[in-house]
């Protein structure tokens, strides 16, 4: 290893290029900073590469799909229809290839310098940049920890990414499952479920609630959806073990019972909980403040404890969405730049691509209910609409909540 003998000076510093990292050096540059960001794998990191945008190429050919029966409704005959899986897989691809490159342009025309190589905290104004066989270090006025986190499977579930599945290679499978077994009590668990239900795969999902965060009416609208399409619900369970053969995954399930069950399928998709990527970054010998699952303590500003290191997006906790992370790394950057900022997560958008699609922001009823009391309920079922009766999507519901009191939303 040859290792930097002085070290060289830099304004900011951005550790991460995912949709955090990038958005706060973007804004950065257009406050006149200049700015140096390290990414160790491809820019756009999980979210771009192997996260939110295969998952929304799977759920956009879902969706074309499930509308095969309605365009026959309206007289379009479409002979021979199918689907391969090869030929999506091969369009994902090129869909990353081109957002990278945009990412990559956008940088290069705001004059942001990009670094290859893992870096890590040397002290409280320095960092060591490793790439290869070589060592730089850089002296820094202000950073910005955008490293992400990283999937945790549960204990009693072993990932092999060729039956049993996470995020990171359930969207690189070359064959259609038989029978998808699926994990989770999130919104990747119901895309995934969705996704490949539409091209034909069967599917049970084992959930611990059936809520998977969302609303008690949303939930038991998907529910019912579900129900009607034969996509099986587990609820109330826990994984004991989950064994994978040649050609199938047995999955051994406790109830809240505590009775055991064992489901088989062709593949398992685990959605599995996330750890904040910060093994070898050397917060620890900064005394950077972390809650009690690892994730790194901010304000309103995406400032650490110390006040010139900020950190955004995953590594900072739920919830992980990209829309988090841009947020804060665009406040972390204009807090940088001396302008008075806060970030609010308060109405932050939850958008599912299943089938029909679910979006929310704000509180839950229940939320709601415990935050204000009394409160008033809206709800109109997408049945009663004319325009989605033509389109042929009538399952849903459209559910208002606002403070009877002072009729805020």
């Amino acid at each position: 290893m040859v290792v930097g003998e002085l070290a060289q000076e830099r304004d900011v510093v951005i550790i991460g290029g995912g949709p955090g990292g990038y958005s706060a050096a973007i804004r950065a540059a257009q406050l006149g900073l200049s700015v140096t960001l390290i990414e160790e794998g491809e820019l756009g990191g999980v979210c771009l590469n192997k996260g939110c945008i295969p998952s929304k190429v799977f759920a956009h050919a879902a969706q074309k799909m499930a509308d095969i029966p309605h365009l026959k409704d309206i007289g379009i005959d479409l002979e021979n229809t199918g689907f391969q899986l090869g030929k999506l897989q091969n369009y994902k691809a090129k869909i990353i290839t081109q957002l990278r490159q945009g990412v990559e342009a956008l940088c290069k025309a705001n004059r942001i310098e990009i670094l290859r190589g893992h870096a890590s905290f040397l002290a409280e104004d320095r960092i060591g940049v490793e790439a290869g066989d070589a060592f730089e270090v850089y002296r820094f006025r202000h950073a910005i920890i955008a490293v992400g986190a990283s999937h945790v499977s549960p204990p009693t579930v072993s990932v092999d990414h060729e039956r049993i599945l996470n995020v990171d290679s359930i969207y690189s499978l070359e064959t259609l499952p038989g029978h998808l077994l699926v994990y989770g009590n999130d919104y990747i668990a119901l895309e995934a479920a969705m996704s490949f239900h539409a091209f034909g795969s069967q599917v049970s999902v084992i959930s611990d609630d059936g809520t998977f965060g969302l609303d008690d009416t949303i939930a038991k609208e998907l529910q019912r959806i579900w129900k009607k399409r034969k996509i099986k619900l587990y609820t109330r369970c826990q994984i004991e073990r989950a064994e994978s053969s040649l050609d199938c995954v047995a999955v051994t399930v406790r109830t809240a019972e505590g009775e055991t069950a064992t489901l088989e399928g062709t593949h398992f998709f685990v959605s599995c909980e996330k750890k904040a990527n910060t093994n070898g970054l050397g917060i620890e010998r900064l005394g950077m403040k972390t809650d009690e699952n690892g994730f790194i303590q901010v304000n309103r500003q995406a400032q650490t404890s110390l006040s010139h290191i900020y950190a955004i997006g995953d590594v900072t906790g739920a919830p992980f969405l990209a829309v988090k992370a841009i947020k804060q790394g665009k406040a972390a950057a204009e807090a940088i730049a001396g302008q008075l900022v806060e970030v609010d997560l308060a109405f932050l958008p939850t958008v599912v691509h299943s089938i029909p699609p679910i979006a929310s922001a704000g509180l839950t009823e229940t939320e709601a209910r415990r935050q204000y009391g009394a409160v008033r309920i809206g709800e109109f079922p997408l049945a009663g609409n004319g325009y989605a009766s033509i389109l042929g999507q009538k399952d849903g519901v459209i559910k208002v909540i606002s403070d009877a009191a002072t009729d805020v939303l």
